[in-house]
């Protein structure tokens, strides 16, 4: 009895090992930044944010995921609703490149295999890293320290995707991304001889949030998830 349990398991995992498909694709969408100079809206597009999307699909409820975002974070204090933002009258731009590896589960099976048509939220979530520029402010002037600097952040993702025209899949995705620097919107130079020039409040670190939608293309052998 315990071979035979052991060759179920062996089949079972053999097939499980070639259950999986691929999807590659693009997103395109908007970023907004939250942080010690703008709006502090959690979702209010105001830059193009662009770039690739890999996913491993390993069951019918759960893949892995890699994306790769460029976008300008941007802020603005005369577009906050803050007097006190809006009588200081700063404002940024900073480019960023976002890396991010995770895990995507959905809410209901999103078996590829199946040939409907398939309908599901998903939640999103890793970590990430982001590349950015090195500022700081002098005389309320943003003013480069002539260097970049990496930030880790946790993304917090919500979509909903569904099958699009055969082998494609449309998702419409907002996700926030935590990380662990404050140093994005210039509010803490890296240069130790600019820290006079700190400001905002030094107990929040920065957010920034991509809205937009994702389209890919499924390749590779044909999920099954079960045994027939």
């Amino acid at each position: 009895m315990r071979y035979i349990t052991i060759i179920i398991i062996s089949i079972l995992t053999i097939q499980y090992s070639h259950s999986q498909i691929n999807e590659l694709g693009v997103y395109v969408g908007g970023s907004n930044f939250i942080g010690d100079i703008g709006a502090t809206n959690y979702i209010s597009p105001n830059q193009l944010a662009f770039g690739a999307v890999y996913r491993w699909n390993r069951s019918s409820r759960h893949s892995y995921r890699a994306t790769l975002i460029f976008t300008d974070l941007e802020g603005d204090d005369l577009k906050s609703d803050d007097p006190r933002r809006t009588q200081r009258g700063d404002d940024f731009t900073n480019k960023i490149i976002e890396a991010s590896v995770g895990m995507e589960l959905t809410f209901f099976d999103f078996d590829l295999h199946s040939g409907e048509k398939l309908s599901t939220p998903y939640l999103y979530s890793g970590i990430t890293v982001a590349n950015y520029d090195d500022y700081y402010f002098q005389n309320g002037v943003q003013t480069s320290e002539n260097g970049s600097s990496w930030a880790f952040g946790i993304p917090m993702a919500i979509g909903f995707k569904t099958t699009f025209i055969d082998n494609f899949v449309l998702s419409v995705e907002v996700g926030a991304r935590y990380t662990f620097t404050d140093a994005i919107d210039g509010n803490l130079p890296n240069n130790p001889n600019h820290l006079a020039n700190r400001f905002g409040n030094i107990n929040n670190n920065d957010w920034y949030v991509f809205s937009g939608i994702i389209l890919t293309y499924t390749f590779g052998q044909n999920p099954c998830y079960c045994v027939n």
